[in-house]
């Protein structure tokens, strides 16, 4: 992996990674899923088999690294000091809803049962890590109900509740917008949350 110092090594591996995604997202426009081969990606990106290979270790892993790359994004977003102190740990909710509206549209007839199973067992695991890292970095002692909810539950009923409503709102094809998908879920998770750090 390219070291911050090298930021023109840096700027031709996201070329790089850029040009893959894009095209499994065009082929995803084109076939199911679980039908496209490295070697389609291969030919639509123009990029060696090794280039691929130096980058992902599958299609699998090149699927979800847009997530991955989504997630360091929202990362480095910082919450106003005077945000309530659980404003951290649902930061994610509105950009991962407008991430997956954009790409929806496009490629979810598409996607296969594989490649839906796939992409949402990795943003389940992301939510919990991403969630258990900003409660552990800045919020843990200060919980009210720390002893009578313990911390992994509370990162699993927002990880889960969140994926209820992501699973919803795209399997019912629902046309509501992502700034509103994103009130119902915080209008399901904010009670819980509130009571835990008053």
């Amino acid at each position: 992996m390219l070291s911050p110092e090298n930021p023109v090594g840096n700027r031709q591996v996201q070329k790089t990674q850029t040009l893959l995604r894009n095209a499994l997202a065009d082929l995803i426009h084109k076939k199911d899923y679980d039908s496209i081969t490295v070697k389609e990606i291969l030919d639509r990106a123009n990029v060696g088999r090794s280039t691929f290979y130096a980058h992902f270790r599958d299609k699998d892993e090149l699927l979800v690294s847009g997530i991955h790359d989504m997630f360091r994004t929202i990362h480095s977003v910082k919450v106003s000091s005077s945000a309530e102190k659980y404003e951290r740990i649902i930061r994610f909710s509105l950009p991962v809803f407008e991430y997956h509206f954009q790409h929806r549209r496009t490629s979810e007839e598409k996607m296969g049962p594989k490649g839906r199973a796939i992409l949402h067992k990795h943003l389940e695991n992301l939510l919990i890590k991403f969630i258990a890292d900003d409660i552990e970095e800045d919020i843990l002692g200060r919980l009210k109900t720390e002893g009578q909810i313990s911390l992994e539950l509370l990162i699993r009923y927002v990880a889960s509740t969140f994926h209820l409503v992501l699973n919803w709102w795209v399997e019912s094809r629902n046309p509501l917008p992502p700034k509103v998908v994103n009130d119902l879920f915080r209008a399901l998770v904010l009670p819980t949350l509130s009571a835990a750090w008053k």
